[in-house]
């Protein structure tokens, strides 16, 4: 049965969503208020600064460079769209999954704090940037960028570790 009749699993979802959301605004606020653009602030010599930086593009900077006059208006219906969908997925969740249901709420929760910024001032704006010395580069992030990777990295986990371990179980069981 889905979670759709149990109002307490919906809070909990909720409120997990509205923390990353939460999180990701007032650090994104903090940045803005105390860094310049292109400001950089080293953390960890070699491997972590924090910067402000401006995304226009998609997960990572994913288009950043494409150039069209519809590109926002993309975006924002790109990203209504996966808000919807993730709330669909979350009604369907059982109450007994709830590494999913955590998992889609870390996602719900970024990708409302990203869409937020998108629709606030057209871009997205990124702060943590993660390197190997010199050689090696990961395009800048901020807490919903982390909150929707955790979140799909939690849904693999489920879907392919732990819910294959019931079904083998009972399987053996049958033999």
């Amino acid at each position: 049965m889905p979670m759709q009749s149990n109002k307490k699993s919906f809070a909990v979802i909720a409120l997990i969503s509205a923390a990353v959301i939460a999180l990701d605004q007032y650090t994104k606020y903090l940045i803005c208020k105390t860094l310049g653009l292109y400001g950089r602030i080293e953390v960890i010599p070699g491997f972590l600064d924090i910067i402000h930086i401006r995304n226009s593009g998609v997960a990572f900077g994913f288009l950043k460079g494409f150039g069209s006059q519809y590109k926002m208006l993309s975006l924002v219906c790109v990203g209504a769209v996966a808000v919807f969908l993730l709330g669909f997925l979350i009604s369907q969740v059982r109450r007994e999954q709830k590494l999913q249901a955590f998992s889609l709420s870390l996602i719900l929760g970024g990708a409302i704090g990203n869409f937020i910024d998108r629709f606030r001032i057209g871009e997205v704006v990124d702060f943590l940037d993660a390197h190997w010395q010199e050689m090696y580069h990961w395009p800048a992030f901020n807490v919903a960028d982390m909150a929707i990777s955790t979140g799909i990295v939690l849904l693999l986990i489920d879907e392919l570790l732990l819910r294959k371990k019931p079904a083998l179980e009972k399987k053996a069981v049958h033999k």
